[in-house]
């Protein structure tokens, strides 16, 4: 089981609209259970976020890894990474 704290929830609760069309959690605890379901993944910098997608055979296309709409940037130097 994954733990997101506050930082990385209100990250994704802000940014949400980017990967989804709709919002798909309202509140802190829904935004927990909805990345624990999608098995999110919260990773420290740019080059694990890199690293994460070499590892899962993930191909942003053209465009740089940490613009990939599944990327989110909490802020403190970690990114949070939701597979929709």
């Amino acid at each position: 089981m994954h733990e997101y704290d506050e930082a990385v929830l209100r990250c994704f609760l802000q940014n949400q609209s980017r990967l989804f069309p709709e919002d798909v959690a309202a509140t802190m605890e829904e935004a927990e259970a909805f990345l624990e379901d999608c098995l999110a993944v919260v990773v420290r910098g740019a080059d694990e976020v890199r690293e994460y997608f070499d590892m899962e055979g993930l191909d942003p296309g053209e465009e740089d890894v940490l613009d990939a709409s599944e990327v989110f940037d909490v802020g403190d130097g970690r990114y949070l990474i939701v597979e929709g």
